[in-house]
């Protein structure tokens, strides 16, 4: 049986990747209210950052008490809420 074709996710350079981390240091340090568009998932993922976990590369956002565990490596975009 043939496996269902997955688009990979994007590669993005060094540069990136460390902006990103910079922005979620600084919301996590700041206990800021963060938006992040994630590779593979249709809809944003909201919440505040309540660990970063180096050992497993999840950053861990909490919202209405629900945790969600992101992959640093799908995460595209960090935005700030506009409401």
């Amino acid at each position: 049986m043939a496996k269902a074709k997955v688009p990979k996710r994007p590669t993005r350079d060094e540069f990136v990747l460390e902006e990103i981390g910079n922005q979620l240091n600084e919301a996590k340090l700041e206990n800021s209210e963060i938006v992040l568009t994630v590779w593979g998932k249709e809809e944003p993922v909201r919440g505040q950052i309540v660990l970063m976990d180096p050992r497993t590369g999840r950053v861990h956002i909490e919202w209405n008490g629900v945790t969600t565990k992101v992959p640093f490596m799908d995460i595209m975009r960090v935005d700030y809420p506009r409401d």
